[in-house]
């Protein structure tokens, strides 16, 4: 390699990473395996094949499908790894903006994938910082030719004078400094008045440079000739000078030792001349960059204004520039697993509620869309006579549940309108919402307590369309899917359902008997009661899934059927039936929403859910012959 092509600028070149045959990095070790990736907050945790290997972390659905290609990839050279400060098991990996939540089987697995990724870091950073060589800038022969070419000295001249190089390179930047915008027509001018000047100096140095040189010449062309005179002749060199020009040899004749210097100077080049002109210029530069001096010192006040306004406002943009990302970084990672429902969740109580209350309003707004289309549907469930509802039953579960219909006939029916232990939190119409507080261990367990009257329906219609599952979906809008257990008689079932998940919240199921009654009156003046009662249960088909949290429900619906008598010979009509229901609700919900968070739904959707109930069987009974 020449001298040309081999200097090395300041900067610095990674060198070629290292690796084996298997075009592996050396030093590093390639680790895979199952790892649970946080998918999103429908589908949870997710099993996935993880793969680290040159310094890159990929993942596959599955071992059997990495020949198909990775769903994902992260670089590791600037990633954070960052182990759950409570989550034993779990690691987060992020770069900039992107966040991959993992969990390994255990703690041992965690240190080992945490290990192997921070090796795969350190080992690409160690060589990165060894790549880079720190030189020195050399300037090729060829720039010299260039420069010199450029009309600012010859390259012998550039060499042996290093102060003209600086000169040049002065006088070129300040060329760019002259072409920006200065406001101001006297500055401008000045500036180019500038230019002007710079002009002729140079040439003016390109002449007094030629001038030196020639003269450096003729005085070594001289000492030269004079040496070799007084080698030659030395016993007969002359005593007498005849004149300042000329010595006498041994042979009488006379040599020219030094040439005259003619008023011209060497080349015809008057120096005298030169050396006035360049003093002038040199005056004329000095003047101009005074003048240019005063007219910025006049504008600096303006000008530092302009500088401060503009510094403010890039403040301002900086400010703005970093909330944004500050809120998309939040906005990117609040549907992490660190903001949904949980014993360290980062969510505060406002967000929790203030995204709860937005998810309850989308389900509520597709389920008026699909609440017309639900109406017009005709489902037609065989209703069984009333006698079996009047017994107990002969199944596991019958004691439990005449205890249950027992106490919802002694304590439910009670009214609670003077109990100071019971406030009244919604009232509308005829339909009034009582609450009693109570919290155990944190969690919210408040008793609802409901009382309505409706026209037009009796008690049996009510429970019928309350406790058939052949119903359900047409007024229960929080189920995401239910299915019977166990059918015990024909009055009572086990039911599990799952109840739709409303965002940071965890998902609910539920397993519960659900039995319907009739509890004959003891005095012929007084109605009969219909009840229906949902109470938790155990049972094997039914296990607790991993992702849902197990809610407990005690919950009884008793209705009440008045009859006014009609007018005259008139038959019984739905204008002369009164429906008096009484619900009460005891649930515990599990998991770690707040409790404010559980009182404000509960105070929304029951009230919602006990309308939007009766309205669907008011709609579903008219027309249809009475059933008592």
């Amino acid at each position: 390699m020449s001298d040309n092509q081999s200097w090395n600028s300041s900067g610095s070149e990674e060198d070629a990473e290292p690796r084996d045959e298997s075009g592996h990095l050396v030093g590093c070790v390639d680790l895979s395996g199952v790892l649970s990736k946080w998918t999103n907050y429908i589908h949870g945790w997710q099993d996935r094949w993880v793969v680290l290997k040159n310094n890159t972390l990929s993942y596959y659905k599955s071992q059997d499908e990495t020949e198909y290609g990775c769903r994902g990839s992260l670089c590791l050279s600037k990633a954070v790894v960052t182990p759950h400060e409570f989550d034993e098991c779990r690691l987060d990996i992020s770069v900039n903006d992107s966040v991959w939540y993992l969990r390994a089987q255990d703690p041992e697995h965690r240190h080992q994938w945490i290990d192997s990724v921070e090796l795969h870091r350190t080992i690409r950073e160690g060589r990165r910082e060894k790549g880079g060589v720190q030189g020195t800038i050399f300037i090729p022969p060829p720039l010299v030719r260039l420069l010199a070419d450029s009309g600012y000295g010859s390259e012998s001249s550039l060499r042996r004078h290093g102060s003209m190089l600086s000169l040049t390179s002065a006088t070129s930047g300040f060329s760019a400094t002259s072409s920006s915008s200065f406001k101001g027509h006297s500055l401008r001018e000045k500036l180019a008045e500038m230019e002007t000047f710079r002009d002729i100096l140079c040439r003016q140095v390109d002449t007094l440079q030629k001038y030196f040189d020639g003269c450096s010449d003729a005085v070594s062309k001289d000492e030269l000739q004079r040496d070799k005179i007084v080698e030659d002749d030395e016993d007969d060199f002359p005593n007498t000078r005849t004149d300042g020009e000329f010595l006498h040899n041994n042979h009488g004749s006379k040599e020219k030792l030094f040439q005259a210097v003619s008023p011209k100077g060497i080349n015809g080049i008057d120096f005298k001349g030169e050396a006035i002109t360049f003093k002038a210029t040199t005056a004329g530069i000095l003047a101009t960059l005074s003048h240019c001096i005063d007219l910025m010192v006049k504008r600096e006040d303006s000008w530092q204004k302009r500088v401060d306004k503009e510094m403010e406002k890039r403040r301002r943009i900086e400010e703005g520039y970093k909330s944004a990302l500050n809120d998309m970084k939040k906005k990117s990672h609040l549907r992490g697993p660190d903001y949904e429902e949980g014993p360290n969740s980062l969510i505060n109580e406002d967000e929790f509620f203030d995204a709860v209350e937005a998810a309850l309003d989308r389900q509520d707004k597709i389920e008026e869309q699909s609440h017309t289309e639900k109406i017009r549907l005709h489902r037609s469930s065989p209703v069984p006579p009333g006698d079996i509802y009047s017994s107990i039953g002969t199944h596991r579960f019958s004691e439990k549940v005449e205890e249950m219909v027992q106490n919802h006939m002694t304590y439910s029916l009670q009214d609670v309108g003077g109990d100071a232990n019971w406030q009244l939190v919604v009232e509308e119409g005829e339909m009034k919402v009582y609450r009693r507080e109570v919290e155990e261990n944190g969690i919210v367990l408040d008793p609802l307590k409901a009382t309505h009257s409706v026209k037009g329906v009796t008690g049996h219609e009510v429970c019928h369309y309350f406790w058939d599952t052949a119903y359900r979906n047409d007024w229960e809008t929080t189920i995401e899917n239910f299915n019977v257990v166990e059918t015990l008689s024909e009055n009572a079932t086990v039911v599990y359902q799952t109840h739709k998940r409303v965002w940071p919240a965890s998902q609910r199921d539920v397993l519960y008997l659900s039995a319907m009654r009739k509890i004959l009156a003891n005095n012929e003046n007084d109605p009969d009661t219909w009840l229906v009662c949902n109470f938790s249960v155990d049972h094997d088909d039914a296990q607790p899934p991993g992702r849902c949290v197990r809610a407990k429900i005690n919950i009884g619906m008793i209705c009440q059927t008045l009859v006014s008598p009609p007018e005259g010979d008139k038959e019984i009509s739905r204008d002369n039936i009164l429906c008096k229901i009484t619900y009460v609700a005891n649930v515990n919900p599990g998991g770690w929403a707040p409790a404010s968070v559980l009182r404000a739904v509960a105070k929304r959707e029951y009230p919602k859910f006990l309308k939007r109930f009766t309205s669907y069987v008011q709609e579903k009974t008219a027309g249809k012959p009475i059933l008592f």
